[in-house]
């Protein structure tokens, strides 16, 4: 289906569903919206004071997260008009996906490849604990070795350097380098390969493996990422760095893949007994860091924004997509140039609420792009977490951006970057559904 009927499509979900409610219900429709607004509130406002409060307040405000969307179906069904409300919604959420998917119709292409030669000696480092084992249950390093890789797996029960050993492997004649594991080792080997100028193989053996996905790469069969070995293309990312306390000449940073997590995040994954015990830990730990009564008041730097005391910043190599909340966690690009920024700052209830109501679109949300960020504390080290690793760091801690510094040998065939529908648009979405035949798309094109 074309962009243009498929805006038409979201524009007739959109109108059926407000025609629903108000030939069904007439002028109880607008009760019903305002029933169902004040339960998301209440809900919403309940949510930050279980975040916020210990004790017999936390108590109170889980038995109102859960009690008030229940009370608004008892009365939505008392009146006798729960099944308008869900036949609504669900064509308001046709609505909304058709508009998206509208507005992603055409969108830029994907980052450019480039023809790559067959490595002569690729060396591989594979960690046999990530991804619960994944090294062993699709015999990756038996499967590399046939293709003619050297392959080391580490040691589980001995810290080894995986920086040190890509870089004797460098100076031993490897002229490709490649990692299964987490994003945290795929990030060590990979600021080796960008320093030695070889090209970077990532295996998808982690257990989020958030870079292999923005790398369009088979996340549920790391086995395919090997196919990068004979029949590969490249691609040219960009890498970040960390820059901790002052300057110093010739300090290369800290590379990360992902993003640099400051604020409550990484506060939490600092502590002992977040790896025991993760979600007990955070709520002990959340209502003191929230309310800036533990943790370091942070303040951020990024571009024109200025930020003071934030509670949570994260720093990424490329942005995340906004569009919804599916997309919050994948890039579309690692080729921009820019840093992307993300920081929530929310001071009480009613921001809070706001911000969990509107998403992207509340006060308590900056999202930004800039080439350098600095993050600055009123203490002399701040906790941060770098693709999933937790740091103490000096500050100000400075993040910069290297464009193109990574090559990356991916396989040619590949499932590819998911698609991230933008961000809804109601007024062009309207524009592309009212233009006709070809000329006009290519004028909805041109804005």
């Amino acid at each position: 289906m074309s962009g243009r009927w498929t805006a038409r499509l979201a524009l007739a979900a959109a109108g059926a569903a407000v025609l629903v409610l108000l030939v069904t219900a007439g002028f109880g429709s607008v009760v019903l919206v305002g029933v169902g607004v004040g339960g998301l509130a209440l809900t919403a406002g309940g949510v930050w004071w279980l975040l916020t409060h210990t004790g017999w307040i936390r108590v109170l405000a889980g038995v109102l997260v859960v009690a008030a969307p229940l009370t608004v179906l008892v009365l939505y069904a008392l009146a006798g008009l729960l099944w308008v409300v869900l036949v609504s919604l669900a064509l308001w959420a046709l609505a909304v996906s058709a508009g998206r998917a509208a507005l992603a119709d055409g969108s830029a292409p994907g980052m450019p490849e480039r023809p790559a030669v067959r490595a002569r000696r690729p060396f591989l480092i594979m960690n046999p604990r990530s991804g619960g084992g994944k090294v062993e249950k699709f015999r990756l390093a038996e499967r590399a070795r046939a293709l003619g890789a050297e392959v080391v797996v580490l040691d589980p029960d001995r810290h080894q350097d995986v920086a040190e050993l890509a870089r004797s492997a460098v100076r031993g004649g490897a002229d490709l380098l490649g990692v299964a594991g987490g994003d945290g080792t795929q990030a060590l080997v990979a600021a080796v390969a960008a320093e030695h100028d070889v090209p970077f193989v990532v295996i998808s053996a982690g257990t989020r493996n958030h870079f292999a996905m923005d790398l369009g790469l088979d996340r549920q069969d790391p086995s395919t990422c090997l196919e990068a070995l004979t029949d590969g293309v490249e691609l040219r990312v960009d890498l970040g760095r960390l820059h901790a306390g002052e300057p110093v000449e010739g300090d290369a940073g800290r590379v990360f893949v992902n993003n640099a997590s400051f604020g409550v995040y990484a506060e939490v994954v600092q502590s002992p007994a977040y790896r025991d015990d993760k979600a007990r830990t955070m709520l002990e730990m959340l209502p003191d860091l929230l309310t800036h009564h533990s943790g370091a008041r942070l303040h951020v730097r990024a571009g024109p924004h200025a930020l003071h005391s934030p509670q949570a910043v994260l720093v990424s190599n490329n942005p995340y997509h906004r569009g919804d909340t599916a997309g919050l966690g994948r890039r579309e690009r690692l080729d921009t140039g820019e840093l992307g920024v993300l920081a929530v700052q929310v001071g009480n209830t009613a921001e809070a609420t706001g911000l969990l109501l509107r998403g992207e679109q509340g006060r308590g949300l900056t999202a930004a792009t800039a080439p350098e960020v600095v993050v600055d504390a009123d203490a002399p080290v701040i906790p941060v977490g770098v693709d999933g690793e937790a740091l103490l760091l000096p500050t100000p801690v400075r993040c910069r951006l290297t464009p193109g510094a990574l090559r990356v040998r991916v396989p040619r065939h590949r499932p590819g970057v998911p698609s991230a529908h933008p961000p809804m648009d109601w007024r062009r979405v309207r524009r592309l559904a009212l233009t006709m035949g070809r000329v006009a798309a290519g004028r909805e094109d041109a804005t």
